[in-house]
């Protein structure tokens, strides 16, 4: 069974995970369950593009989930590995950027989430850097988008260029914090 480390983890899980008809979001109706002593977080739901049922059942560990946006305490993930990450942060990341380069400073507040949400899931790539070096193992690859993004660049997996990924995020929100506070400040 899946194992999420917070609910935040169970919904990214269930966005890279596509039905068999490529359709990737559908309603998720969500219930928990007690099974074999374990609370287990139950999504289901019908595809809107086949009506196929789609279901996904995860055990929640027993740790307190951190905040939205992280996804999980200082382990990495067992069910998406650094390269479904980093996609991720990619993805969000440059729409939230373009975002940012299109409104007036003092709009920025509004596009600040999905750049968090971005360097959130660049702080789960390193958690898959072993302690002392420089770059994530390639066997810690498990998906086919994960491998695919690690061949054709294999040096984005290094710890200067995901520190530095880490850090230009977070500067990109000292600036939005700095020139669109929030509301009181």
């Amino acid at each position: 069974m899946l194992i999420a480390r917070s609910t935040q983890e169970a919904h990214l899980y269930m966005d890279l995970h596509a039905c068999e008809c490529g359709a990737t979001e559908f309603a998720r109706e969500h219930r928990l369950e007690e099974r074999d002593g374990a609370l287990v977080a139950v999504y289901e739901g019908a595809c809107p593009q086949c009506g196929r049922v789609r279901s996904f059942a995860f055990v929640m560990t027993d740790e307190l989930p951190p905040a939205p946006p992280a996804f999980g305490g200082a382990e990495p993930s067992g069910i998406i590995d650094p390269g479904e990450f980093l996609w991720v942060a990619d993805q969000v990341g440059t729409d939230a950027g373009l975002r940012l380069l299109n409104v007036p400073p003092a709009g920025q507040r509004e596009h600040r989430p999905g750049m968090e949400y971005a360097l959130a899931a660049v702080d789960e790539v390193l958690k898959f850097l072993p302690e002392g070096a420089d770059s994530i193992p390639e066997e810690r690859f498990t998906s086919e988008r994960g491998r695919e993004l690690y061949r054709k660049d294999p040096t984005r997996f290094s710890r200067v260029w995901l520190l530095d990924n880490q850090a230009r995020k977070r500067r990109i929100l000292a600036g939005v914090d700095r020139f669109s506070p929030p509301e009181g400040v």
